[in-house]
């Protein structure tokens, strides 16, 4: 009798551990599936719709952004990832710079730009495609870089950098190599 007491003690002992067990295992299965539908809804959040930028410096020029998509750095809140951006730069006494690219990297505190693949740069009469530009207005600056192509009415420059100076409008082509030679054809 009493070895038939100890067998069913520790028959509802066990099972009551067993009962304890499920539970908590039950719990954190919930605890970690309602973790990961929050983590998923968080990035969610970080993507903007038609997204649009404008900033103008103490001299009045301006400068406006838009992407079809903004995605916000999770690292650095002030970085936004943008997918197919197009900008005006509207400098005083000059005419419009139009700016186009698949991709932009944007801050929004000094307003500084990396625009990358597909970059296409439309000025008076020039335009200028490449792979890469960095946009900034603390600079007063853009450098054009990587599979650089210059049209003008007259002619057609192939380089690998192409210096904007927002300020005074001139324009430096040059190439990384010295060796090398900025490629030049008649229109």
């Amino acid at each position: 009798m009493k070895k038939t007491i100890i067998i069913v003690t520790s028959l509802i002992f066990i099972s009551i551990l067993l009962i304890f067990s499920y539970k908590f295992l039950k719990d954190d299965k919930e605890i970690i599936t309602k973790k990961e539908n929050l983590e998923e809804n968080t990035s969610v959040s970080n993507i903007i719709e038609n997204v649009e930028y404008s900033s103008k410096d103490a001299r009045g020029n301006e400068y406006i952004i838009r992407a079809s998509t903004g995605e916000i750095d999770i690292n650095e809140n002030n970085v936004i990832f943008l997918k197919n951006v197009n900008a005006v730069v509207n400098l005083i006494n000059s005419n419009k710079i139009l700016i186009f690219a698949d991709y932009g990297k944007y801050n929004i505190n000094n307003y500084d730009t990396i625009f990358s693949k597909n970059v296409i740069i439309d000025y008076l009469s020039k335009n200028i495609s490449s792979e890469y530009l960095d946009f900034s207005l603390e600079r007063k600056s853009m450098i054009i870089s990587k599979n650089v192509i210059y049209k003008d009415l007259i002619n057609t420059l192939i380089s690998d950098v192409v210096e904007f100076d927002l300020e005074t409008k001139d324009i430096k082509i040059y190439m990384y190599d010295k060796s090398n030679k900025v490629l030049i054809k008649k229109n």
